[in-house]
């Protein structure tokens, strides 16, 4: 079966679930956040407010996210919405009462962002172990190791759980009974960002972003590496100009175009069977983008806000009134991109226009993880913990 054959089957085969994992600070690897903005953030300055945001319910998730502030984003299947804190408090909820369906202590630091799927929620720590939980009442299917502390969520497709550790390492766990199926080792710089990609994963392939800078598509039944190659390069006298991370997770279109961005680097799209470049643009992003219709929405690391043509990466339109926020990576809800920043106001943006449209504060501690959509629901976790949901109107 040839390479072309094995991907486009698997992106036949199922509805690729871009389930955003862990989203890293930007900070040096081992240090410590406070969740500060490297450089003066611009003021709020008012708008035309035509989208309100309302608050359907709010519940508190343990005590946050930590000192380190761990990329704990909660996740949602169905009508549960689960979160958690780094303290091992883990919470199922109604998605749209907020009732607690159950609420678990694992006595472990939780180090990375929540994956539900298929009945369980999956989750890591840190100190690498990954654990599996049924996602009726919280009891544990099964808990396995991997090689060091995991930070972005474990993805999963039919037989896989496949981990990225902040060692370069990616581990394929069986998904039923967490054995070690393969193990893939990348080279790693001497000095990271704070965190990994988190890789997508397909059927038959996961395509894993690394630390030095190159995207490698593995082979699901071996991990054996298809494809890699080189999206950002090294540049620059110090060690922290030469930061190439692909610290966002690479996503996919039905058609078989992958999108890739990275720090101090580029945003590329890419034919998923060979990695033939279609078009590259010169932004810089630690985040995962996101895909809606013909726009791949892309937030920079100085988080500004860039709409670019997905066929062609033509720049549609640019929003700079949030710039050095800190702005959390994109979701999509209710036709308006979604974002948190370090202050917990939570932005809404017209994906078509790019103006800024909606806007309220969830809580002062700020918010650093991705809020989770469904249709015009908004899930939003602060850093102490606090967990909102919202909706959108109109």
């Amino acid at each position: 079966m040839t390479i072309s054959t094995v991907i486009n089957w698997g992106i036949s085969k199922q509805l690729v679930r871009v389930s955003v994992g862990a989203l890293t600070l930007a900070l040096l690897a081992g240090c410590a956040s406070k969740g500060e903005p490297a450089y003066t953030p611009k003021e709020l300055r008012s708008f035309d407010e035509t989208s309100s945001l309302d608050t359907q319910w709010r519940r508190n998730v343990g005590s946050g996210l930590g000192r380190q502030r761990y990329p704990i984003a909660p996740d949602r299947e169905g009508d549960s919405v689960f979160a958690a804190d780094a303290e091992g408090v883990v919470m199922a909820m109604n998605a749209n009462s907020g009732a607690v369906e159950w609420e678990i202590d694992l006595d472990t630091t939780i180090s990375s962002a929540l994956t539900a799927i298929a009945g369980q929620v999956y989750l890591a720590t840190g100190n690498g172990e990954v654990i599996a939980l049924d996602q009726g009442d919280g009891s544990e299917s099964w808990r396995s190791r991997v090689s060091s502390e995991v930070l972005a969520a474990p993805q999963a497709n039919q037989q896989l759980l496949v981990v990225q550790s902040v060692d370069g390492q990616v581990t394929a766990l069986d998904r039923a009974t967490g054995a070690e199926r393969w193990v893939y080792t990348s080279s790693q710089p001497s000095l990271t960002l704070r965190g990994t990609g988190t890789p997508m994963v397909i059927d038959p392939v996961s395509f894993v972003g690394l630390a030095n800078g190159r995207l490698a598509t593995l082979d699901n039944r071996s991990g054996q590496p298809l494809w890699d190659m080189q999206i950002a390069t090294p540049r620059g006298r110090s060690e922290v100009e030469r930061l190439v991370d692909l610290s966002g997770q690479p996503i996919i279109s039905p058609d078989g175009r992958l999108f890739v961005t990275s720090y101090n680097g580029r945003v590329v799209a890419l034919e998923a069977t060979q990695g033939d470049v279609l078009w590259e643009a010169d932004l810089s992003s630690r985040h995962t983008p996101i895909l809606v219709g013909d726009f791949l929405f892309v937030v920079t690391d100085d988080s500004q806000v860039v709409a670019l043509d997905s066929n062609s990466g033509r720049e549609v339109w640019r929003n700079d009134d949030l710039e050095d926020r800190w702005l959390t990576a994109p979701a999509f809800a209710g036709g308006r991109l979604v974002f948190g920043d370090f202050e917990g106001y939570v932005h809404l943006i017209d994906a078509r226009e790019g103006n800024i449209v909606g806007r309220t504060r969830v809580h002062s501690s700020g918010i650093s993880v991705r809020p989770v959509t469904e249709g015009s629901t908004i899930h939003v976790q602060a850093n102490n913990g606090r967990l909102e949901t919202l909706e959108v109107t109109p």
